[in-house]
């Protein structure tokens, strides 16, 4: 491989990996809203789906 393959292979993984570095704040959040009772378990999938919208 040259030089410009392991670059691009390395701003690739970057790319990727970001988007659950971006996806963190919302799984985080649902998951603690989760513990609300009643109301808790409907916001929580809510913002899970922004997680996996952002993944």
């Amino acid at each position: 491989m040259n030089i410009r393959s392991v670059l691009a292979l390395l701003l690739l993984s970057v790319v990727i990996s970001g988007c659950g570095v971006a996806a963190a704040p919302c799984r985080l959040t649902g998951a603690v809203v989760k513990i609300i009772p009643v109301i808790g378990d409907p916001v929580g999938e809510l913002l899970e789906a922004c997680g996996d919208i952002i993944d």
